[in-house]
């Protein structure tokens, strides 16, 4: 049911921001073309890359969501990393065309035609991307999905740069004509560091980062609640995809029976799962207490 439902809320925003986004790419390539504004085409260039990489996530989301194989034990998960990648990849090469066309724009300054076309044109596009973020934003509750917080964190920011062109605009309208380039470089500005970030949380991703400090916490505060576990030591913990990997000791009474032992593990892997209500694969071993307290007493002499 989880995984119908993840596959479900990850597909529905994967296919409305692609819809919102062709909207405003058709609108917003009406508008410079008739208007010739250089901070315009930064905002078209813009969702020309949204579009694209939405595409490679929705795609690729296919992948990542296909359950573990012979090949895969562990999922496709990564799948969704490799996209953020990719997207990063295509919005820091639309971010350097975009600062140069910028620069050359300083120096060739050019009066704007039709810049009350470019107004509703940005008017627009700021309605459609609030569509999106909202979307996102519910299914990032239901799912908390890689891929689609790198989309929501790009979008959210999509609403500063459409205002900005609005503002860019309104100058150019005044006779400020310097407004529209240095805006548009502002956008490349913008673009290169979101690049950054996307490319960021994506390595992190790959190479297997914990899971933020507060969860890790949660989890062991969890363990250690269940009457039988006297300590917890060695917890890992990574994500891929959907899914959270952990794996930890608990530390049991020596004479506890194997039988108990066992039963004592997946209680404590029940009331995690039922904490966090996600897809985990959480994998336990048990020490006798007397292990534990010995290897410690060794730890504390050799330091």
């Amino acid at each position: 049911m989880h995984q119908r439902s993840y596959e479900f809320w990850v597909k529905t925003a994967s296919i409305v921001t692609m819809v919102m986004v062709s909207l405003m790419i058709a609108a917003k390539c009406w508008a410079w073309l008739a208007s010739g504004s250089a901070s315009m085409l930064g905002s078209l260039t813009d969702s020309l890359m949204d579009i694209t990489a939405s595409a490679m996530s929705f795609l690729v989301l296919g992948y990542a969501l296909r359950p573990a194989d012979d090949d895969h034990r562990f999922g496709h998960g990564k799948a969704e990393a490799l996209a953020g990648l990719g997207q990063a990849a295509f919005i820091a090469g639309s971010g350097c065309l975009l600062a140069f066309h910028g620069i050359e724009r300083l120096f060739n300054p050019v009066e704007l035609n039709h810049s009350m076309l470019g107004i509703w044109v940005s008017i627009f596009a700021i309605a459609c991307t609030l569509v999106v973020v909202y979307v996102q934003t519910k299914v990032i509750k239901h799912t908390e999905s890689i891929a689609i917080k790198a989309d929501s964190v790009h979008y959210k920011g999509d609403l500063i740069l459409n205002a900005a062109v609005l503002v860019a605009i309104l100058l150019a309208q005044n006779g400020m004509l310097y407004a529209d380039p240095i805006f548009a470089i502002g956008v490349a500005g913008y673009l290169l560091y979101n690049s950054w970030d996307i490319a960021r949380q994506s390595a992190d991703h790959l190479m297997d980062k914990e899971l933020p400090d507060e969860e890790k916490a949660e989890i062991v505060l969890i363990a250690n609640s269940h009457e039988d576990v006297f300590g917890v030591h060695d917890v890992r913990t990574r994500q891929g995809g959907k899914i959270k990997f952990i794996q930890m000791h608990l530390e049991l009474e020596d004479t506890l029976p194997l039988i108990r032992a066992h039963h004592v593990a997946d209680e404590v892997v029940a009331m995690i799962q039922q904490e966090f209500n996600c897809e985990m694969d959480i994998l336990i071993h048990q020490d006798p207490i007397s292990v534990c307290y010995k290897a410690a007493q060794v730890n504390e002499l050799q330091n």
